[in-house]
């Protein structure tokens, strides 16, 4: 049965909401995928944020690139000359700019998932920086999870720790960029996004989460809900390939002390473009900004 929803006279209706599997063999990457994604360029797309932050809406930018590169094994980092033994991944790298008052934030997220979809992300790292300090946590994928996490906050400063394998909020992105089926849905286990542990100084551990999809008008849905931290997440993407993000919303408690309100963080697309932006590097570039209306 499709795990696909059906938009039926303005109601969304459920179709399916079984949950996901790991294919039992790697995913055969279709011709059009190739073409796309093995031209030797990322997909970069801006979008418009608002941004919720100390029980506030924050104008902002967000980006998304997308890009494959073949990571060690080993090391778990980006490969430098051609290798049997190297891995196929869709890197994401996840930004977002926005003012609190009179300081910046500047928050980034790197995850790299296999392109045959057997595994979980091999790596996700997160950073983010304000001018009252600034937090890091990596996630390496071996016999369990490894974490490494650094913050300026007390309580939290250096923590290294293990988890067990379980489905990554990070790693969603990169699934819905493959292909759709390897999402999960129904009820499971899942660690947040680091940005969200990260804002909220929730515990990096599984929670209990909900995913089903949806369609609506021109997108496929993908939501995810949390009970335990009254947590939604709305993915809306392209419905045919190559599944374009084309806007989202986050919705969770957000606030000082008790004085906390659920608040929706939104991001919608303004440009795509498609660029080998890493040789993109002179002055002569910066017109490349403005076609994706970055300021």
């Amino acid at each position: 049965m499709s795990r696909f929803f059906s938009y039926i006279a303005t109601v969304l209706v459920c179709l399916s909401c079984s949950d996901s599997k790991k294919p039992n063999s790697p995913i055969e990457l279709k011709e059009d995928f190739k073409d796309y994604w093995f031209a030797g360029e990322a997909e970069i797309t801006s979008y418009d944020l608002e941004q919720a932050r100390y029980g506030e809406i924050r104008e902002g930018e967000a980006v998304l690139i997308f890009v494959t590169e073949d990571l060690l094994p080993g090391e778990q980092v980006k490969a430098n000359l051609q290798d049997s033994k190297n891995i196929p991944v869709l890197k994401l790298n996840a930004t977002k700019n926005f003012l609190t008052g009179i300081y910046p934030y500047s928050i980034m997220q790197s995850t790299f998932y296999p392109l045959d979809g057997q595994k979980h992300a091999l790596k996700i790292a997160a950073s983010i920086q304000e001018w009252c300090g600034q937090v890091y946590m990596q996630l390496n994928n071996r016999e369990k999870y490894n974490i490494e996490s650094h913050s300026y906050f007390q309580g939290e400063a250096d923590q290294e720790f293990k988890l067990k394998k379980v489905a990554l909020e990070n790693e969603i992105w990169n699934q819905l960029r493959i292909d759709p089926d390897l999402v999960p849905t129904g009820d499971f286990e899942m660690i947040p996004s680091f940005e969200y542990l990260r804002l909220s100084h929730e515990e990096t551990k599984p929670y209990k989460a909900f995913g089903e999809f949806f369609t609506a008008n021109n997108f496929n849905i993908y939501t995810l809900n949390y009970p335990d931290l009254q947590r939604e997440i709305k993915i809306y993407f392209s419905k045919g390939f190559p599944h374009h993000i084309e806007k989202w919303e986050e919705s969770y408690p957000s606030g000082t002390g008790t004085n906390k309100a659920i608040l929706t963080t939104k991001a919608v697309k303004k440009k795509r473009i498609k660029s080998d932006y890493w040789n993109k590097n002179s002055n002569n570039n910066l017109p490349l900004r403005q076609k994706l209306d970055l300021n």
